[in-house]
């Protein structure tokens, strides 16, 4: 137990010293991850305004049927190409990547690359 809470600390710990160095503009909105056990998240947040452009998870509707079953990286992939599909359709062309201080692999990697090939700058 004492393990989990350490790891978690860290983690946050990680994405307070990121989030020292990077903030989201009207131009340039920051992409933030969040990721649990079993789902992922992505927003678009525009930190000077303070509030969230456009939001996708593997909990919406049209993605829960894609992303159960295939698997996480599955997963994070069709989200990622979801909130770039969104974004293009709200006029971001480019963002800052935040990954909340997860390691850039695995499901948080996927995310990345999938927003990247629908044409997300980052």
């Amino acid at each position: 137990m004492a393990y989990s809470r350490k790891k978690v600390s860290r983690r946050v710990m990680r994405h307070i010293r990121l989030r020292k160095k990077m903030s989201g503009t009207t131009e340039r909105p920051r992409l933030a991850v969040f990721r649990s056990n079993q789902h992922i998240y992505a927003q678009l947040i525009d930190d000077s305004a303070g509030h969230t452009l456009v939001a996708a998870s593997t909990l919406d509707p049209d993605l829960k049927d894609q992303a159960s079953g295939d698997g996480k990286i599955d997963g994070a992939t069709a989200v990622g190409t979801s909130i770039a599909q969104k974004a293009k359709d709200a006029g971001v062309e480019r963002v800052v990547f935040d990954r909340g201080g997860y390691a850039y692999h695995g499901r948080v990697k996927a995310l990345a690359e999938a927003a990247r090939e629908v044409g997300l700058e980052f």
